[in-house]
């Protein structure tokens, strides 16, 4: 384990300082190096073109809303393209974010109700198009084949989306009509009994490329790893894009989400060592539901002379529901019996969100300027019941199960009510074409009521006004090579009546994107501080602030199209968390938990090209490397290190048919990822699926 940790950070290592050795060719060559393509962006929330062409994003509007080039942002920002999606085959967000540095995915092993990922040791609320999702906790699980890309901005920043965790953001971006005709249909066929048909096409409806329309879809039937499980989805989405000029695009955009799954196997006794498909739960009554209707519209104008306007509406409808039973303790008396609960949820959520700011781009003499003006609102409603009881043991040794219970104690049941305000302003600066000075600054105004429907005296309302502001600046040394330092601000208001989390981030870095070939280099150093965290008083089972935490690391990224047929994608973060106060709970000093101070990864695409006979052939190996961490923030337990591999291979079978191998866990590794309460969950075991894919 510790030579094969060892390579792999030191190849990372070598891949991300690569570029500082990198010496230009001599003038005779330039006419075979490889250059990146024209960009075309389409408003504030558009990316280039040819995300499902290459894994290297130029442009990004997750570092303020403006479309920017990344070298002139002043932040960490990862972005997942939809071809290194598909190049490895995440089908979920986890395996998106999991080859990006800085993150950490799947710390509750088998746990499958969220979307489970950190930033930068935090918690990360997630955006689409800009426009709050939440926290993902408690949240929605998210169809990875619905967008064209996955942004990732790391550090506080809520001048940029608004409330957020201080750790960062991840931001997805819907695809949408393209004014060309395009498609692909495939079918996926693999472990657990998986089996999936999925369809992505669009076309001009009018010649003159006025109207266009595409439609998306995914029909999944299939089983978890472990025994009892469930795991199908029914994905739906359409959208229609409308030109009535050069300078107007108005898109519409419907989907429709129905996942209907199992939130995990109920744990596994402390100390056993059970295959991952045991199952401890109760078949009857472990269940997750999610049925969601969004509709999105999107209208982009430029009124010429630099002035532009932009704007996002979203409305949402959902309800999602599960059921757990679940390992409540191990006993240490020798006894092979564990207790049990049983937990049960039902929520709903409607949300009408949306937000429209005016650009304006202008030049005096050697100075460029960029200003966005817009304002943002939110009205949502939602209602949480929660059921909660003991649940019959069940002895690990010779299961029995007992059924599903026929009643449960309603321990919550309340409605929210939330509506959101917000002002915001942000301007760049470019001093001859050298020096960039960004600025962001914001405020909320929030207005909460949470009416109590088990206590009516506990029912209150609340309002919180919250400005945040952010400064960076950018260094152009040569078109090629960049450095930054900015100061972000975050604040996320974690429920009525408490005081507002808050964050605060400093941050330098350094970006190289050669000419050579497509490429960018990264690498950043930060310290973040976390303050007004809150938990649960066990005593009065009532929220409060307690304490503060503080993160302090670098992150390194390198992604690069070295050859026509060779990428790669590499990162490696290392980080110190400090618990900084902690109340009565005597925690500080220690470090946060579910949080490795040293994370890894490495992907690499080798294409072996056809002789006419015999098609293209790709191989792809993945290697991620995740650090030990503690299980809790009392430090008393903690996982182990472990190196996990992945693979891929695709074969053009013709032209535009293509077979595809895609394993995940390649050698089955198997760890404990969480515990620390009375149960282990495992990681992800093995998985392999074929996949058989038509384009044009």
């Amino acid at each position: 384990m510790r030579y094969r940790t060892a390579i792999l950070l030191g190849c990372t290592a070598l891949a991300a300082f690569a570029p500082l050795s990198v010496r230009a060719e001599d003038e005779a060559s330039q006419d075979t190096n490889t250059v990146l393509q024209t960009i075309t962006v389409e408003g504030a929330g558009a990316t280039a073109d040819d995300d499902s062409k290459t894994i290297i994003a130029t442009t990004t509007s997750s570092g303020s809303k403006m479309p920017t080039d990344i070298m002139d942002t002043p932040a960490s920002v990862s972005a997942i393209t939809a071809k290194e999606i598909q190049q490895r085959g995440a089908d979920s967000v986890e395996q998106v974010l999991q080859y990006t540095p800085g993150i950490t995915t799947d710390f509750y092993g088998a746990d499958d109700r969220f979307d489970y990922y950190k930033i930068r040791g935090f918690d990360a609320w997630a955006y689409r198009d800009g426009l709050t999702l939440g926290d993902p906790f408690g949240g929605v699980r998210e169809e990875p084949y619905a967008f064209e890309r996955v942004e990732v901005l790391k550090g506080a920043n809520s001048t940029v989306y608004g409330v957020s965790d201080p750790g960062g953001s991840v931001n997805y971006t819907t695809k949408r009509p393209k004014s060309e005709k395009f498609g692909e249909v495939y079918a996926t066929g693999g472990s657990y009994d998986h089996a999936e048909v999925g369809f992505d096409f669009g076309d001009n409806i009018t010649e003159d490329d006025t109207l266009s329309y595409r439609l998306t879809g995914k029909l999944q039937k299939s089983d978890a790893e472990y025994d009892y499980s469930q795991d199908d989805e029914q994905f739906f989405m359409g959208g229609l894009t409308w030109r009535p000029s050069d300078q107007t695009s108005v898109t519409l955009v419907y989907d429709h989400l129905d996942r209907d799954g199992v939130p995990g196997s109920g744990g596994h006794p402390i100390g056993t060592d059970f295959d991952t498909s045991r199952f401890f739960g109760e078949p009857d009554f472990n269940y997750r539901g999610t049925d969601r209707d969004t509709v999105s519209l999107f209208v982009d104008h430029d009124f010429g002379s630099g002035l532009t306007f932009n704007s996002n509406l979203r409305y949402t409808d959902s309800n999602t529901d599960f059921g757990y039973a679940y390992i409540a303790s191990t006993p240490t008396d020798g006894t092979t019996i564990a207790p049990r609960y049983f937990y049960a949820n039902d929520a709903t959520d409607e949300t009408l969100i949306g937000d429209a700011n005016f650009g304006y781009e202008t030049s005096v003499a050697d100075v460029e300027s960029r200003t966005l003006v817009g304002a943002a609102f939110s009205n949502s409603s939602g209602s949480s019941k929660s059921w909660w009881d003991l649940a019959p043991p069940i002895d690990w040794s010779n299961p029995v199960y007992s059924g599903a219970p026929t009643s449960l104690t309603l321990i919550e049941d309340k409605e929210t009510d939330q509506r959101t305000r917000a002002l915001y302003v942000e301007q760049d600066l470019t001093f001859s074409e050298k020096l960039i000075a960004s600025f962001g600054l914001r405020n909320d105004w929030i207005d909460t009521e949470v009416t109590d429907n088990l206590t009516p005296a506990s029912s209150s309302e609340g309002s919180v006004s919250e400005m945040t502001k952010r400064v960076g600046l950018t260094y152009r040394f040569t078109e090629q090579f960049a450095a930054y330092a900015s100061y972000a601000e975050s604040v996320a208001p974690p429920s009525n009546g408490i005081e507002p989390e808050r964050g605060e981030q400093l941050e330098a870095g350094i970006k190289y994107r050669p000419d050579e070939f497509p490429a960018l280099f990264t690498a950043a150093v930060y310290d973040l501080t976390k303050t007004n965290i809150t938990r649960t008083n066990p005593a009065t089972m009532l929220e409060e602030t307690i304490g503060e935490a503080r993160v302090r690391g670098i992150d390194l990224e390198a992604k690069a199209e070295i050859a026509h047929n060779i990428s790669l994608t590499a990162g490696y973060s290392y980080l110190v968390s400090e618990i900084v106060e902690n109340g009565t709970a005597g925690n500080e000093g220690n470090e946060l938990s579910l949080v490795p101070r040293q994370t890894a990864s490495m992907w690499l695409n080798y294409t072996h090209e056809g002789n006419g006979t015999f098609g293209d052939m790709t191989v792809g190996l993945g290697g991620r490397y995740i650090g030990e961490y503690f299980l809790t923030d009392e430090n008393t337990s903690s996982s182990g290190d472990v190196v996990v591999f992945d693979a891929a291979l695709s074969y053009k079978i013709q032209p535009n048919t293509t077979f595809e191998l895609n394993v995940t866990n390649l050698f089955d590794e198997k760890y404990v990822a969480y515990g620390g309460f009375g149960a282990d969950f495992y990681n992800p075991g093995r998985a392999v699926y074929a996949t058989l894919r038509q384009t044009w």
